[in-house]
């Protein structure tokens, strides 16, 4: 029987009755996990077992985030123009294939930091072809309507496997030793491969301009998503928050741990806290949107984030503050996990099927670029005004996309967008930027952020 091209309607089959809903987010989920694993195991094999310095370990990071930053653009035009899935499963194999070689090489004796240097790099460009198809996939396999409802159990589900992957991956290093724990995320890829190969569900086939130079289909992207005041103004939320939250997480955990002499037991109590927070602001957020309004719910979560910085500003050594800290923590995330997972479904549901990873790779392109800038703009603060005063700059800068999205219509926005557009209509630019696709198809999806509460992008 060949595949149905039809997705399941609002009034049709559940989302967990739907095969291939499942296969996708089974397969993304394994990922998220595993990716946790590494992140959880690579640093102790670069500082414990090959010694590795301050200086060496910042760059091993920043070699890690280069690839979004310079290819995003680049991998989202690749997912619009060719198959995701494929490009999706691309991703995975490779790396699987480059990260293998890692406890290849420690069993063998060979393993350099240079080798991990290499691989972080590889592994960081096959991820964002992978991401740049998978973001865009999702509303493909799903009805526009159901699109906050998917990204709501999607995001609600990465939370949790990311929270997994991270105790899985401690467990794995202590047991197998920090290179073969990445066994586990190698083992993580072949899943999300194979499940993402099982989905059945047929891509819209829009025109292929395969003839096009890529450059130009980028530049169509950037105008697209530049011509449309709902996806500016989304894409700038979450480039404003990204950089103030990156800000904040590049000295979050020494300030916790070496100022307030948090042990790494309560650390990490504090850390589950966040995770259940962005699960939890995840799934509420349909209800949420429903009741308040999308627009409105988005704004008072951007809102109350910076109020939840200020227990960590005024916190001194002391179980109570932790308690605080961990509470306001969990506010927080369930915050980003809401206003996350309701703005990503706003975009999908408003961009043609043919401009999906486009759109996306734009906001993921400005996000990741401005990860590496506020890092280093932490610490530079953090050096010559001390981390106290540096946290309390990332707290001001948290208010600029909350002043972004105030000023603009979004913050009204009552319901979901008509999937037909009859909601906030489109500026004229904005609607024939993109080659022109059949509603009928507009299901072309795929959401895959490896970040703890869904994408700022």
């Amino acid at each position: 029987m060949p595949p149905s091209t039809e997705p399941p309607s609002a009034t049709g089959t559940s989302l967990w009755r739907h095969r291939d809903f499942r296969r996708y987010l089974t397969g993304q989920a394994a990922s998220v996990a595993g990716s946790s694993i590494t992140q959880m195991a690579l640093p102790v094999l670069a500082v414990l077992h090959l010694d590795a310095t301050t200086a060496q370990v910042a760059w091993l990071a920043f070699l890690g985030q280069l690839p979004p930053a310079l290819l995003a653009l680049h991998a989202g035009a690749l997912a619009d123009r060719h198959s995701k899935r494929r490009q999706m499963i691309t991703g995975d194999l490779v790396s699987a294939a480059v990260l293998a070689t890692v406890p290849v090489a420690a069993a063998l004796g060979t393993l350099t930091l240079t080798q991990l240097m290499i691989v972080a790099v590889v592994q960081g460009a096959a991820s964002v072809l992978h991401d740049a198809a998978a973001i865009s996939l999702l509303p493909s396999l799903v009805d526009r309507s159901l699109i906050q409802r998917s990204n709501s159990r999607v995001g609600a589900l990465f939370a949790v496997a990311a929270t997994a992957g991270s105790h899985l991956g401690a467990a794995l290093t202590a047991l197998l030793g920090p290179a073969r724990a990445l066994l586990g995320d190698v083992g993580s890829y072949l899943i999300s491969a194979v499940c993402t190969a099982r989905i059945q569900t047929a891509e819209p086939t829009g025109a292929r301009t395969k003839s096009r130079r890529l450059r130009s289909e980028i530049g169509e992207g950037l105008r697209y998503v530049r011509g449309d005041d709902r996806l500016w103004t989304l894409t700038l939320v979450n480039a404003t928050t990204s950089f103030a939250l990156g800000l904040l997480n590049t000295l979050w955990a020494l300030y916790l741990l070496r100022s307030l002499t948090m042990s790494a037991t309560a650390f990490g109590v504090v850390l589950g806290l966040g995770a259940l927070g962005a699960a939890a602001g995840a799934l509420t957020a349909p209800a949420l949107s429903r009741r308040y309004g999308p627009g409105p719910m988005m704004l008072a979560a951007l809102a109350i984030t910076p109020l939840t910085q200020l227990p960590l500003l005024l916190a001194s050594p002391g179980l109570a503050w932790q308690i605080t800290i961990g509470a306001a923590l969990f506010l927080q995330l369930a915050c980003a996990g809401a206003a996350g997972t309701t703005q990503r479904s706003i975009r999908q549901i408003v961009t043609t099927a043919g401009m999906q990873a486009r759109m996306q790779a734009v906001s993921t392109w400005l996000t990741s670029g401005a990860r590496p800038v506020a890092a280093l703009l932490a610490g530079a603060l953090g050096t010559w005004l001390g981390v106290r005063p540096a946290l309390t700059a990332g707290t001001l800068l948290l208010l600029v996309p909350l002043v972004v999205l105030a000023r603009s219509p979004i913050r009204a926005l009552r319901q979901m967008p008509d999937p037909l557009g009859t909601t906030l209509p489109s500026p004229p630019a904005a609607r024939t930027a993109a080659p022109i696709v059949p509603t009928a198809a507009c299901t072309d999806d795929g959401q895959h952020d490896r970040s703890l509460g869904g994408d700022a992008s």
